[in-house]
C-alpha cells in the first residue's frame, strides 16, 4: 500500500476545510468502515444456517479423530471448494465428519440388531436399511463442500453481469478499482457481495499488497468455469492504465460487451446439452416409474412385494435419484441474469405472514407454517380413518356398507388368522386426502410466504424494464440545461400511470412539497422512493445520479445516457437467454402441472381396479375350491389348486398403492419445479417458493380429480366383471 507523506496530508486536510467538501464526492472517498471490518460477522450472516451447522459438525468430528483423504486431486478440489465457500473448515476435517456419520449408522444398525435379538424378535430389514444408509452416505458426505460450492457457483453466476455492470458504472465517473468494487459489492447482494468484500479483506490483513493482485487470487478461481467474467475484470484492470479518457471508456464498455456475448454464448450451448438429458430424466425418472405401477399388482401377487417396500423405492429411492441427476444438470448452467432478492429484507418479512385483520388497525400475523400444519394434519387424518377405524375394531366383520358390494374397509381374514386389507373403494378414495393434505399444507405455506412479496417484485420488474427509457430522458433533460431536481418532475409527467411515473412523482414530490434535496428525495429511509421499489439495480443507478449531480449537468448526462445503453443490452441478452431456454421450461412447466398428474392418476385407477379383480377372482376360486373339496376333491381342491395363485395376504391394498402414488407425484412435482426454476432464473428463492405453491395445488388437485374419477369408474367396472 502507498503511504501518504505526513506533511502532504496535513496540507490536504487543511485545503479540503477550506473547499467545506464543493469538490468532494462521497463516491469518491471509501466505503464506510464496516464494508470489511465486519467481514465476519457478514461472512455468518451470508452464510446459509446449514452451512454453519455443517461446520460445527465437521469440527466436532475433527476434535474426536482426524482421517485425511488420501488423493492429493481429491484434497486440492475440497479445499478449493471450501476457499469458495468461505468455511472455517479442512479438507480433513469434512472427511472425518463423513467417516463419523458412516460409522454412526452401521453402529445404529447393529445395536438395533443386537437389541431386536435380545426382545426374541429378530429384525432384519431395519439394521440393514441403516446399514445401507450409512454406506451410501458416505460418498456424498466426501463431496459435500463441492456440491455446496457449485450451487454457490451457480448463485454468484446469476450476479456476474450485474457484478461488472456496477463496476463499470462506477468506473465511468470514478477510475478508481478499489472503490468500485467496494461499490459493487454494496450492491450486487450475496453470495458475490461476500467475495468481494473478502478481496478488500485480504488486502487489509496484508495478505496481498494491492488490489489488483487479490483480484487476481479471486479470478482464478473462476477461470475454469468462466473465462468471459475473468476476461471483463481483466479488461477494466487495464482501463486504469490508459491516459486518455475515451480509450479508457472504451475498455470499460468493451468488458460489459465481453461477459454478455459470453453469457449468451454459453446459455446457447446449454441450451443444446441440456434438452436430450431432461427428457430422459422426465421418461426414466418419472413416466416409467409410474408406468411400472400398472404391473405392481399382478407382482406382488407372485413375489409377496409388500408396500412399505413399493413406498421405499417411490417415496424415497427415486425422488431422492431424479433430484441428484437433475442437481448435476442444474449445476452445469452458466451465468444468467438474476432478479433482485427481496425475501431477506426485514421490512418486508411480515409480508411472508399471514395477516389477518381484527379492524381497521389491528391486525394479528400468523406464522404459515402453522396454518399449513393445521391443514395437512386435517386432511391426514380424515384420510388415514380406515387404519384407525381398524385400529379401534380390529374384527373384520365391522365395516360400513355403501351398497352389497362397496364398503368402506373391507379387511378379510385368511386361513392363518391374518387380517389384510383395506381393499373397500370407500378407504381407497379416502386416501386420496393424505397426499392433498401434503400438498395443499405446503401449497399454503409457500404460497402465504411468497403470494405479497411477488407482486412487489414483479412492480419492481416492470420499473427496471421501463427504466432504460426514463433514464435516457432524464439524461438528456439534464444535458439540455434542465436541473436534476426539475428534470425528475417534468419526465415523471411524461410518464404518467406506469411504475417508472410514479417512483420519479415520488421524487418530485418529496423534493417540491416535503423540501428535499434529491439524495433524501430518493433514499430518505422514512419517506425516499427507493423504498416503494426494492431494487439493487435501480438504487446503484440512483446513487450514480446523485453523486455526478455535484460534478455538473454534462457529467450526469453522460452517466445516465451510459447506462440507459447498458441496460438496454443487459435486457435484449436476459430476452435471448428466455427464448434459449423456452422449449425446455415450457416442457418442464407441462410435466409439472398436467402430463404428471394426469398419468398417474390413470395408473392409480388401473392398478385399483387389477388389484380389485384379483382380489375377486381369489375369493371366488376359494369359494369354489371349497365346493370342489366337498364333493371329493377335483383340479381346485388341495392346497396346491388354483386358489393359491392369488393369495390376498401378498396383494398390495390399493388403499396403500394410492398412498405411495399420491406422495410420489407430490414429491415430483416439487423436484421438477425447483429443476425447471433453477433451469430458467439460476437461483432465485422467492420465484421458486411462488411457483411451488402454484403447481402443488394445480398439479395435485389435477391429480386428485383423474385418480378419484378413474379409481370409482375401474371399480365399478371390476364389480361387474365379477359378477360375470
Amino acid at each position: 500500500m502507498v503511504k501518504i507523506d505526513p506533511r502532504f496530508k496535513r496540507v490536504m486536510d487543511k485545503y479540503g476545510a477550506k473547499l467545506g467538501g464543493q469538490y468532494q464526492s462521497t463516491m469518491d472517498q471509501p466505503s464506510s468502515g464496516t464494508f470489511t471490518k465486519d467481514y465476519d460477522t457478514f461472512r455468518k450472516e451470508a452464510l446459509f444456517l446449514g452451512n454453519t451447522l455443517y461446520e460445527r459438525g465437521c469440527n466436532f468430528a475433527h476434535s474426536i479423530v482426524n482421517f485425511a483423504p488420501t488423493n492429493k486431486e481429491q484434497r486440492e478440489k475440497l479445499q478449493e471448494a471450501i476457499d469458495s465457500l468461505h468455511l472455517n473448515i479442512t479438507p480433513s476435517s469434512s472427511y472425518t465428519f463423513a467417516i463419523l456419520v458412516m460409522a454412526s449408522f452401521i453402529l445404529f444398525a447393529f445395536l438395533f440388531f443386537f437389541i431386536s435379538l435380545l426382545f426374541g424378535t429378530m429384525q432384519i430389514l431395519v439394521p440393514v436399511l441403516f446399514l445401507f444408509m450409512g454406506v451410501g452416505l458416505l460418498f456424498p458426505l466426501t463431496k459435500y463442500p463441492i456440491h455446496l460450492a457449485q450451487r454457490r457457483r451457480l448463485q454468484a453466476s446469476n450476479q456476474m453481469v450485474l457484478c461488472i455492470l456496477y463496476v463499470v458504472i462506477y468506473m465511468r465517473h470514478t477510475s478508481n478499482l478499489e472503490h468500485a468494487i467496494k461499490f459493487a459489492g454494496e450492491h450486487v447482494g450475496n453470495p458475490m457481495a461476500l467475495d468481494l468484500r473478502k478481496i478488500i479483506w485480504d488486502v487489509e490483513i496484508k495478505r496481498f499488497a494491492t488490489v489488483q493482485e487479490s483480484l487476481e487470487n479471486y479470478l482464478l478461481t473462476w477461470k475454469d468455469h468462466n473465462l468471459a467474467f475473468v476476461e471483463s475484470f481483466h479488461l477494466i484492470e487495464a482501463s486504469l492504465l490508459e491516459g486518455k479518457n475515451e480509450r479508457r471508456i472504451d475498455l470499460l464498455e468493451k468488458s460489459l460487451e465481453v461477459i454478455l456475448e459470453g453469457t449468451y454464448d454459453s446459455m446457447l450451448h446449454y441450451a443444446q446439452e441440456v434438452r436430450s438429458p431432461m427428457t430422459m430424466l422426465h421418461m426414466l425418472g418419472v413416466i416409467l416409474p409410474i408406468l411400472g405401477l400398472i404391473v405392481l399388482p399382478l407382482i406382488g401377487s407372485f413375489m409377496g412385494i409388500k408396500w412399505f417396500h413399493i413406498a421405499m423405492v417411490y417415496n424415497i429411492i427415486l425422488p431422492l435419484a431424479v433430484f441428484y441427476f437433475g442437481y448435476t444438470l442444474l449445476a452445469k448452467r452458466p451465468i444468467g441474469y438474476s432478479q433482485s432478492d427481496i425475501t431477506n429484507i426485514p421490512k418486508y418479512q411480515k409480508l411472508r405472514m399471514y395477516s389477518l385483520k381484527m379492524g381497521k388497525d389491528k391486525e394479528i400475523l400468523i406464522d404459515p407454517k402453522k396454518i399449513a400444519i393445521v391443514i395437512g394434519s386435517v386432511l391426514f387424518l380424515i384420510g388415514i380413518l380406515p387404519v384407525i377405524l381398524h385400529f379401534i375394531n380390529p374384527n373384520p366383520s365391522f365395516d360400513i356398507p355403501f351398497t352389497d358390494q362397496i364398503k368402506l374397509l373391507d379387511y378379510r381374514e385368511l386361513d392363518t388368522g391374518a387380517i389384510v386389507g383395506p381393499f373397500g373403494l370407500g378407504a381407497t378414495l379416502l386416501s386420496l386426502l393424505i397426499p392433498m393434505g401434503l400438498a395443499f399444507g405446503l401449497g399454503t405455506y409457500y404460497s402465504i410466504r411468497s403470494k405479497r412479496l411477488i407482486t412487489i417484485r414483479e412492480e419492481t420488474k416492470k420499473l427496471e424494464t421501463e427504466f432504460r427509457g426514463a433514464i435516457f430522458q432524464l439524461g438528456n433533460r439534464i444535458g439540455g440545461g434542465m436541473p436534476a431536481e426539475m428534470a425528475f418532475g417534468k419526465v415523471s409527467r411524461s410518464l404518467s400511470g406506469t411504475p417508472t411515473g410514479k417512483f420519479l412523482a415520488i421524487v418530485d414530490n418529496n423534493i417540491r412539497s416535503l423540501g428535499m434535496d434529491l439524495q433524501n428525495a430518493i433514499f430518505n429511509e422514512k419517506n425516499g422512493a427507493i423504498i416503494t421499489y426494492p431494487s439493487s439495480l435501480i438504487e446503484s443507478t440512483m446513487k450514480v445520479l446523485v453523486e455526478s449531480a455535484r460534478k455538473g449537468p454534462k457529467v450526469v448526462s453522460k452517466a445516465l445516457l451510459s447506462i440507459a445503453d447498458y441496460l438496454d443490452r443487459i435486457y435484449k441478452v436476459s430476452e435471448r437467454l428466455k427464448d434459449l431456454l423456452s422449449e425446455i421450461t415450457s416442457s418442464m412447466r407441462s410435466q409439472v402441472s398436467f402430463l404428471t398428474p394426469l398419468i398417474a392418476g390413470i395408473v392409480v385407477g388401473i392398478g385399483s381396479m387389477i388389484t380389485t379383480i384379483i382380489s375377486s377372482l381369489g375369493a371366488s376360486l376359494a369359494a369354489a375350491t371349497g365346493e370342489a373339496g366337498g364333493e371329493g376333491g377335483g383340479l381346485l381342491a388341495g392346497s396346491s389348486g388354483l386358489a393359491n395363485i392369488f393369495p390376498l395376504d401378498k396383494l398390495v391394498p390399493p388403499y396403500f398403492l394410492q398412498i405411495i402414488v399420491g406422495i410420489y407425484v407430490v414429491e415430483m412435482i416439487i423436484v421438477l419445479t425447483i429443476l425447471a426454476n433453477g433451469i430458467e432464473n439460476g437461483v432465485d428463492k422467492l420465484n421458486e417458493e411462488y411457483t411451488l405453491g402454484k403447481n402443488l395445488y394445480r398439479g395435485t388437485m389435477l391429480y386428485i380429480l383423474i385418480a378419484g374419477i378413474t379409481i370409482f369408474a375401474f371399480n365399478m367396472l371390476a364389480l361387474a366383471v365379477g359378477k360375470i
